[in-house]
């Protein structure tokens, strides 16, 4: 097995992975099918395996190729990683900021922080990240990532936002044509929005608050959006962050005494970023902009410095 092989085989292998054929690994890479075709057959030749079968349907993966991912989804982070140092050389505050948030989050409350940002230092490139998964900030799938649970690993420094609460909400024409509940209890009455699948923060809601479950849920998504969009539509009642819902006069929060889940509030980034002028700048940026949006007691005071990670034991 040859040791040194090159980042541009793992890279075409990853394409044809993801695509399922070598003409759309090729269209994602920008080089050519035979290219593409190279490439695996050289990183298969190199490693001594078979990475992918041919079918009806496309290439299919082999075992090999399936557990050769995660290590190859690795590579392409770190080189990521690189290029975007790579451009922050020079004086100033320069190069790409990969950020990393919610769905909601990063459509909802990102968009004028970004603008901020953009504005005061024009040479930064920023790359925002809109998933509910959580990005792996150790491999550099993203230089900062804003988090609703307190960062575990002892690499990251982070900073506590506050809470974002989190409360029953409808549009106030589904309430004109439908009645106000004034109890969870009456709940069961109405179009109720929630989740497909089930999920974590499903689990704890249908434990802290009975009768809000899966099977009380008349529309169904697993997509903050469209329950947000869905909200806004009238079609029912549903979760909603409290901040976001008073920035309209058309979303009423319903039983706030008995209904409030809040999430804790984190903006963490890898240690060794902690002095990058871009991510610096990006961090205390995400800090100010989100303590803001928060109402936090501490969002007048001073920053101070950033904080590490609290460290626990590996899990």
């Amino acid at each position: 097995m040859t040791p040194d092989i090159g980042w541009e085989l793992y890279r075409s292998f990853l394409s044809v992975l993801r695509e399922g054929s070598l003409s759309g690994a090729a269209r994602a890479l920008g080089i050519t099918q035979p290219t593409a075709g190279r490439h695996v057959a050289a990183l298969e030749e190199a490693l001594g395996v078979v990475l992918f079968t041919r079918s009806q349907v496309g290439l299919l993966p082999t075992d090999v190729a399936l557990a050769l991912r995660t290590h190859a989804e690795a590579m392409e982070s770190t080189a990521a990683s690189l290029a975007r140092a790579a451009t922050s050389q020079g004086e100033g505050v320069r190069g790409v900021v990969r950020v990393s948030a919610s769905e909601v989050i990063s459509v909802e409350v990102l968009p004028p922080i970004v603008a901020r940002l953009r504005e005061a230092h024009p040479a930064l490139k920023v790359e925002l990240v809109a998933t509910n998964r959580v990005q792996d900030l150790l491999r550099r799938e993203a230089d900062i990532a804003v988090r609703m649970v307190r960062p575990r690993q002892e690499q990251l420094v982070a900073r506590r936002i506050g809470q974002i609460e989190l409360g029953l909400h409808a549009h106030r024409d589904y309430l004109a044509r439908h009645g106000t509940p004034r109890k969870l209890e009456e709940l069961s009455g109405h179009a109720v929005i929630g989740y497909d699948q089930p999920s974590a923060f499903v689990r704890n809601a249908g434990k802290a608050f009975k009768g809000f479950g899966r099977d009380t849920f008349s529309v169904r998504t697993d997509s903050d959006l469209a329950q947000l969009a869905l909200l806004r539509v009238g079609a029912g009642i549903g979760i909603c962050q409290v901040g976001l819902a008073r920035r309209s006069d058309t979303l009423v929060r319903l039983v706030p005494r008995t209904f409030s889940m809040k999430l804790e509030t984190w903006i963490t980034m890898h240690e060794d970023l902690r002095n990058s002028p871009r991510c610096r700048v990006a961090f205390d940026a995400l800090v100010e902009g989100l303590q803001q949006y928060v109402g936090a007691a501490e969002a007048g005071k001073p920053q101070g410095k950033i904080a590490r990670a609290r460290t626990t034991a590996p899990e």
